[in-house]
């Protein structure tokens, strides 16, 4: 039987959709590569961090794959788990990110990071990234903080609770120094360094109690 190409039209003349490839690696570079099923080579884009997973030229690849389709031209863009492809298609949600954005940004953090600085909403962390400026930041913490939650791993997210928490008790003590009369640049910091290194967070009590003694 006359094997089947994964860009064959349907009945109804829909395009079928390639989810996964399993096939030989014929060539690589960073940025992308091409497999061989059936005969057929395909060019493939991928991130960094699947080009570091690669095995040698020759040896058997399977990748996780999201096909773009344009008027012009059809894209694949691998990933080696399935969890790196879910973070690309939610980059593609955000207003202004296309494909090859994504790859770029991708390539530029690992995927554990990347969840880890917008569910934490660490702007520093994602302006380091090639072509992220604060804009940017503000964007995809803006529209990917609330969905990426599923990603993030149970520590990141105690971690974030806890940081949320803290910067709470912070404006608080803040606020409440200012209302004494103290400058609001000398509470700062103050409370900075009653702050500092703190990770299990302090009630608000504690913290004026070592603020003011340290204003005294």
């Amino acid at each position: 039987m006359e094997s089947l190409s994964p860009f064959a039209l349907s009945p109804n003349r829909r395009l079928l959709m390639i989810a996964s490839l399993q096939g030989i690696l014929k060539s690589k570079c960073p940025g992308h590569i091409t497999v061989e099923v059936n005969g057929i080579g395909y060019r493939v884009f991928i991130p960094l961090s699947t080009f570091y997973e690669l095995a040698d030229e020759g040896a058997e690849v399977a990748l996780n794959i999201f096909t773009a389709v344009r008027e012009d031209a059809i894209h694949l863009y691998g990933f080696r788990t399935p969890e790196e492809k879910q973070l690309f298609e939610l980059l593609l949600s955000v207003n202004g990110i296309g494909p090859k954005l994504a790859i770029n940004l991708l390539s530029g953090i690992s995927s554990a990071d990347f969840i880890r600085a917008v569910f934490t909403e660490d702007r520093h962390a994602l302006t380091k990234i090639p072509g992220v400026g604060k804009k940017m930041a503000e964007r995809m913490i803006l529209e990917l903080r609330d969905r990426v939650v599923k990603l993030a791993p149970q520590e990141t997210r105690e971690e974030a609770r806890a940081e949320s928490s803290l910067d709470a008790v912070r404006e608080d003590a803040l606020s409440a120094l200012v209302n004494l009369g103290y400058k609001k640049s000398v509470a700062k910091m103050v409370l900075d360094r009653v702050l500092d290194g703190e990770v299990d967070g302090l009630a608000l009590e504690e913290v004026l109690k070592r603020a003011l003694k340290e204003l005294s």
